[in-house]
């Protein structure tokens, strides 16, 4: 296999950070073209020297101007802004975009990685939950994979290996439980972030864990499954799995289902995005059964964690829906680590804005990017009169 060549977006992030470690671990088989981070200067830095990529772009000036300088003798373009980061991925020098980054910032720079014929191995769930239409039909146009990264949706990914001509049932996403599993809403009225962010099973970032506190994460992977695997609401559901070990499973139409398990570490769906349709060697742990000798299943609990039902709601209306729903997530997530507002409150703000925003079908990148802004606007203004 000759080396394919990587562009990672969010490379200072818990699954860039990961890639990276999977990189170094198969030096013969990638190389790092692309760099791309947010305010974390000091670990881009410290990427930049070890795997010396072409190009490393940052989104905050302060943190641009810091790197600029450290790297001043290397011969490493350093970047600033969105628009540098959506122009990098037309580089003929990247074989497979990483999209790692948090956020519907992951959009457009995925949509140019798309249309200049680059394979995009999917970390970046908003993109399919804003604007899943646009880009599966953009996939299509331009004959290029689509691998996702993300554990559940590795899991059914692989379990798919083989039965291409075998239709899905459905699917069975499996989720923790976060670190509020079982707990009432009366439990749940004065928790704040400290408690929220202790992931009982996976290491991620502040907003992913609270996502998935709240089940909001796993919202948006239903969304997301119903774009990677064509799929409609029906055909997806969610159980919640304690241990993590079962990542996702598939149910085909002779009632046989097929799943995908091992530790919850995400270097492995990782390095399959990035060596597929191979397997590498590795050494990471093994799966041993006798670590986890029960394995327990339960049904969510869609009234105390409302997030989950709302995304099922947005998913079932379609169109800019998705996309509201995921923004005005973004906007009470960063609230609540600001302490602007609460837990359950995170919900009512959500469903809210949803209220407020006009429907519409048949969007544009333009009306997604418009639909995104507005309900920043929307949900940001409901909370400033909760704050009052």
């Amino acid at each position: 296999m000759s080396i394919k060549r990587l562009a990672i977006l969010g490379s200072t992030g818990s699954v860039g950070t990961q890639a990276l470690e999977v990189v170094a671990l198969f030096p013969e088989k990638f190389k790092v073209t692309v760099l791309s981070a947010g305010k974390n200067a000091q670990l881009l830095i410290q990427q930049a020297l070890q795997f010396e990529p072409a190009v490393v772009i940052l989104s905050d000036e302060q943190a641009y101007r810091q790197v600029k300088e450290a790297l001043s003798g290397k011969s490493i373009e350093v970047l600033y802004g969105d628009d540098a980061l959506v122009e990098s991925m037309r580089r003929d020098d990247i074989d497979i975009a990483l999209t790692a980054v948090v956020g519907s910032v992951g959009l457009r720079p995925t949509i140019a990685a798309i249309e200049t014929g680059k394979d995009i191995a999917l970390a970046n769930k908003e993109t399919l939950v804003v604007a899943g239409e646009l880009i599966t039909q953009l996939i299509e146009k331009h004959q290029v994979r689509l691998l996702p990264v993300d554990s559940e949706h590795s899991a059914i990914f692989q379990c798919l290996v083989g039965e291409e001509q075998n239709p899905i049932e459905k699917i069975i996403l499996t989720a923790s439980g976060g670190p509020f599993r079982g707990k009432g809403r009366h439990d749940l009225e004065n928790v704040g972030k400290a408690q929220a962010l202790k992931h009982p099973n996976w290491n991620m970032g502040a907003k992913i864990t609270i996502d998935s506190a709240t089940l909001m994460n796993k919202g948006l992977e239903v969304i997301e499954a119903k774009w990677l695997f064509d799929l409609d609401a029906k055909q997806v559901d969610v159980v919640i799995h304690p241990q993590s070990v079962v990542h996702s499973m598939v149910q085909f139409q002779d009632g046989s289902v097929k799943a995908q398990m091992g530790v919850p570490d995400m270097k492995l769906p990782i390095q399959y995005a990035l060596s597929y349709p191979g397997r590498f060697v590795n050494d990471f742990k093994r799966l041993d059964f006798m670590e986890y000798p029960t394995l327990t299943f339960e049904k969510p609990d869609m009234e105390v964690f409302r997030n989950l039902k709302l995304a099922y709601q947005a998913l079932e209306a379609g169109g800019n829906s998705p996309c509201v729903l995921n923004a005005a997530n973004e906007v009470v997530v960063e609230a609540f680590l600001n302490d602007q507002v609460g837990f359950l409150a995170m919900s009512d703000v959500i469903e809210e804005t949803l209220c407020q925003l006009e429907f519409k079908n048949n969007l544009s990148l333009p009306d997604y990017l418009h639909y995104d802004q507005e309900s920043r606007r929307v949900a940001r203004s409901l909370i400033d009169r909760i704050v009052k």
